[in-house]
């Protein structure tokens, strides 16, 4: 238990006494981002946010009357390695919080090492689901609020007709994909008008998949591509697109790990009309996005951008303020019962709500790429509630999470059991 802890009782006599409070040792905030390696192309701009915010908390007083202190490890691209640095940000540096992670296949792996020692994990990116943790907050995207409505989107407003679902091969895709496998044949689509491929991490050489995407609709109908493919390898794809001659019109690519951050790294002018779906774009209009873009650039220079994830950690690390502002204490166990219904306005102008499954209520919105490398919002939709396990896939249909009232991640619907749930991945 961290030694930062306050009860209720003492927390309160203590912020009355004072309004600022001196602590013997600053409240610490771990932050496990890659800053190098292949996924630094994303992450890097995490661990700057998450600085940023401490910053900001600390100049509003800190958290029961104590300063923050953000403890950064790089854990380098290398997934073993997640474990790793988790561990040694709960037992050498003694953090009461975490903030971290971008691929499923890291989380995964800091998972274990999480529920073990009965750390906090705030998760910022859109993942696959099929998943549920009493030691993680998932406050980024679901299927359900990002790869489904998309191909929605690409069924009804674009009226493709075969799919190609492109992914890096690790877990988030190609759960993700099974996902939308099962649903595009339960609307209609065919086996045979659905294209899957997975690449390594990094990979570069798109000349043949991208061939094979365009012979997909050589019978006439019209191709879409699902892309979750993720880091620096999105930089040779859309090249080759460019390369190729494909445009938008000629065949769409909705993106799930392409954002703001990323196009800093590519020529926008090839990309114009594509499409990327996220609960956040830079472009949203409200007084409260505007105010984080203009304190973001004041501090990071006008160049650099916002983007989703950046959200993510922004709604996620206020609701930890304030839950543990609530529970006086920042204990593991204390915050978690506090999180539950927390409500902190998003930056797209609704609220985004803590649900018991881990879960935020979050809109969905889908952009279309700009010149300028920023994001055309072309549909949004009000809060939707985020699912641990999709409807989509017959052995998770049944499952429900509930850790409020249940107190169970993985109960099953049809034997009204609680199966227990094995962190052996």
């Amino acid at each position: 238990m961290s030694k930062h802890l306050l009860s209720t009782t003492a927390a309160a006599v203590l912020l009355s006494a004072s309004a600022a409070l001196a602590c013997d040792a600053p409240i610490k905030v771990g932050v496990l981002h890659s800053l190098s390696g292949t996924m630094a192309i994303s992450e890097t701009t995490l661990k700057d946010t998450m600085e940023m915010l401490v910053e900001q908390q600390n100049a509003a007083g800190g958290v029961l009357g104590c300063e923050l202190e953000a403890v950064v490890v790089d854990p380098a691209s290398d997934w073993p390695l997640f474990a790793e640095k988790a561990r040694e940000l709960l037992t050498v540096h003694d953090v009461d919080v975490i903030f971290g992670n971008w691929t499923s296949v890291s989380r995964k792996s800091v998972l274990p090492v999480i529920e073990e020692l009965n750390g906090l994990l705030f998760y910022p990116v859109q993942y696959e689901g099929e998943e549920s943790s009493k030691n993680v907050f998932y406050t980024g995207a679901a299927p359900n609020q990002q790869a489904i409505p998309a191909t929605d989107y690409f069924l009804e407003e674009l009226e493709v007709e075969k799919f190609a679902l492109l992914g890096t091969d690790y877990v988030y895709p190609r759960t993700t994909n099974n996902i939308l496998e099962s649903y595009l044949k339960e609307k209609g689509i065919a086996a045979d008008d659905i294209f899957v491929n997975y690449t390594p991490f990094g990979h570069s050489d798109w000349s043949k998949i991208v061939a094979d995407v365009v012979a997909l609709g050589a019978d006439g109908k019209k191709v879409g591509v699902i892309s979750t493919i993720n880091g620096d390898a999105n930089v040779g794809f859309y090249k080759e697109l460019a390369a190729a001659g494909i445009s938008a019109d000629d065949i769409p690519v909705v993106a799930f790990s392409v954002g703001e951050e990323e196009l800093a790294g590519l020529d926008p002018s090839n990309l114009v009309g594509h499409l990327a779906a996220w609960n956040y774009f830079q472009s949203a209009e409200s007084d409260a996005n505007e105010a984080w873009v203009e304190s973001w650039k004041a501090r990071m220079g006008e160049e650099r951008v916002t983007n989703d994830p950046m959200e993510a950690h922004y709604i996620g690390f206020n609701m930890w303020v304030n839950a543990a502002t609530a529970a006086g204490t920042t204990d593991v166990d204390a915050v978690r019962t506090a999180m539950y219904g927390q409500e902190f306005p998003n930056l797209t102008g609704g609220t985004a709500v803590m649900l018991p499954n881990h879960h935020l209520a979050k809109p969905v919105l889908i952009g279309e790429i700009q010149e300028d490398g920023q994001f055309d919002i072309i549909s949004q939709t009000t809060e939707v509630p985020g699912d641990a396990w999709t409807d989509f896939l017959p052995e998770s249909a049944v499952l429900k999470s509930d850790w409020k009232d249940l107190g169970c991640g993985m109960y099953n619907t049809s034997t009204s059991s609680c199966v227990q749930i094995k962190s052996n991945y």
